[in-house]
């Protein structure tokens, strides 16, 4: 057993998880093989592995973000484009969005918790649920553009913005442009109609993942979260330095907030990093691209917080001079 493995077992205990809590987590550096975790069960009784099929949750979002930033590269798609443009059935307030709003949540849509009231059931958390919802809103409560404000209902506009200019659903535009070429062959987005692709690890009984595309939707290992890191951090889809960039408010202001991941610092390093969670699922992925460094992690059956302190010992293992 590798040090590095011996002192993640240690810290993922002291994060507080027990031996048999199902938890995969990983490190990877440079083209070294990976460093993986894992332990417990699915609550199919299967073992959590590496390519253990999982809910990516708002992971999703960086991968959402990925195809807008291929059609931005190849100019199919203009950011600075009215979100009336390619949505013209949301009311009026959708020609002050534009697609740059969504991606850094800068385009005061709704909260989800005001959209969930509006929805019928569980049933209509779909992206046509979601974009029908949002019609019954005659009014924005501020000016996009004006403040950042995290919003689910952004990346699903977006998601269906990049499958109107790709001319394809958005899973085989994904499959074609991103998981293929990087090898990333358990990923897939999952619009349904069944709540699980075939062979994936089942979440909470009665809480199912949504099934709206852009703001998850994905499914995923912790395989290949790593290699979908490793190649960001390589560029190998050439949208690196664009995804990379922090957004700015409408007068100037910057955020911390990128394309479909947040900006950070770790020990005088530049960190790219986002969480997922659902109930009963938790997951969280970084990346240092100067040390060319991933970092991933999934729990099965978590209802906490403990994977924030947990990646940030695992940073400061893997950052340390």
């Amino acid at each position: 057993m590798s040090q590095l493995h011996q002192r993640m077992t240690a810290l993922v205990s002291e994060a507080g998880y027990r031996s048999d809590e199902p938890i995969v987590a990983g490190v990877q550096q440079r083209g070294a093989p990976p460093v993986l975790l894992a332990q417990g069960m699915t609550s199919a009784g299967e073992p959590v592995t590496a390519t253990t099929l999982a809910y990516a949750a708002s992971l999703s979002k960086q991968m959402t973000a990925a195809c807008a930033a291929l059609l931005a590269r190849r100019g199919a798609l203009d950011m600075e484009s009215p979100l009336s443009h390619w949505l013209p059935q949301l009311p009026g307030w959708a020609g002050a969005i534009r697609l740059r709003h969504l991606v850094h949540h800068t385009a005061s849509l709704p909260a989800d918790f005001k959209i969930d009231a509006v929805l019928t059931g569980d049933d209509d958390r779909t992206t046509s649920g979601i974009i029908q919802a949002l019609t019954r809103f005659p009014a924005l409560d501020h000016r996009p553009g004006t403040e950042h404000l995290y919003s689910n209902a952004g990346y699903v506009c977006l998601a269906a913005v990049v499958e109107r200019a790709a001319e394809m659903p958005l899973p085989d535009f994904a499959r074609r442009h991103l998981f293929v070429p990087l090898a990333m062959a358990d990923t897939r987005y999952w619009p349904g109609p069944d709540p699980t692709p075939p062979g994936a690890a089942p979440l909470a009984r009665l809480r199912p993942a949504p099934l709206s595309l852009g703001d998850g939707g994905v499914w995923t290992t912790l395989s290949d979260l790593l290699r979908w890191s490793q190649a960001l951090n390589a560029d190998e889809l050439g949208v690196s330095a664009l995804m990379q960039t922090p957004g700015r408010l409408d007068d100037g202001t910057p955020i911390d907030y990128a394309w479909g991941i947040g900006v950070r610092s770790h020990a005088g390093h530049r960190v790219y990093r986002h969480g997922g969670g659902w109930t009963g699922l938790r997951a969280l992925h970084a990346r240092v691209p100067d040390l060319d460094l991933s970092v991933a992690l999934i729990a099965i059956n978590d209802h906490t917080e403990r994977r924030i302190p947990l990646l940030n010992s695992l940073l400061d293992e893997v950052t340390e001079p």
